[in-house]
């Protein structure tokens, strides 16, 4: 990679990732929010991506995902250019995300949000012709996503009456109800108790099967614990790529967050 002391090991393996993302810049007017950023992600792999407020951290989630189309560079699924497919076209590929607000139906209950996510992943809906058969199999889906959780007893509470740790389990189990190859999560835990967020990542990591996970968090506690490698951005550039020792002790790191680190455990 151009510019680093550093290659992704990934890249190097001969393995073709499951996610890829080749030089990605991005400028909104003269302002530019991505430098060159080239990295991959292995599948089955829990990849951590922090830096400080301003980093660019949501804007590459937002380019990954569609939702921004980059200046330069490119975003591959497997072997697939991503150039012109839309948020939608990206989850039914399986790039599936969840955002730091919850995006549910509040009105709707818990089991019907996850029912909704089924059918969107399957390709069917409210139609005249089978529309009720395809609605059995999504509920059937959505109550084996719920099957030994203690959100199960809510079933058919409206999203709008869960507490907010409630609501963001529902979010992740939306988006798992998708299917996902990859897994990206902005802020999963964010604003929850040490006991919710436990619960959150607890279902990520039972629930997720073979899919890449990406993850966004300020909880570098979090991070570290959870994540086989961890990249940073800092100023929209990748500055370090690595495992979350190399990372931990790598003085670039260290400038960026002031000597902000948690000690390994």
């Amino acid at each position: 990679m151009s510019g680093l002391p550093w290659v992704d090991p990934v890249l190097s393996q001969g393995v073709p990732p499951v996610l890829r993302l080749e030089h990605v810049g991005k400028q909104f007017g003269a302002t530019p929010v991505l430098h060159d950023v080239d990295c991959a992600v292995a599948a089955g792999e829990t990849l951590g991506l922090i830096g400080p407020n301003g980093a660019g951290k949501t804007t590459l989630f937002n380019i990954v995902t569609g939702f921004v189309t980059p200046s330069s560079g490119r975003v591959l699924l497997g072997a697939r250019d991503l150039a012109g497919q839309d948020p939608a076209a990206r989850a039914r590929l399986g790039l599936v995300r969840t955002f730091q607000k919850s995006l549910t139906f509040a009105a709707l209950s818990v089991r019907r949000n996850l029912a909704l996510a089924a059918l969107a992943h399957a390709g069917d809906g409210y139609r005249w012709w089978g529309g009720r058969a395809a609605l059995r199999r999504a509920e059937a889906q959505a109550d084996a996503l719920l099957a030994d959780l203690p959100l199960a007893v809510r079933a058919n509470v409206p999203v709008a009456d869960l507490s907010y740790g409630e609501q963001r389990i529902v979010d992740i189990l939306i988006a798992l109800a998708q299917a996902p190859r990859i897994l990206l999560l902005d802020e999963p835990t964010a604003g929850l108790s040490t006991a919710e967020s436990e619960q959150v990542l607890a279902l990520v990591r039972e629930r997720r099967g073979d899919a890449a996970v990406v993850l966004i968090a300020h909880d570098l506690d979090v991070v570290f614990r959870e994540c086989d490698r961890v990249a940073v951005l800092d100023l929209g550039r990748l500055i370090a790529l690595g495992t979350p020792q190399a990372v931990r002790d790598d003085p670039a790191v260290h400038a960026a967050y002031l000597g902000g680190l948690p000690e390994a455990a």
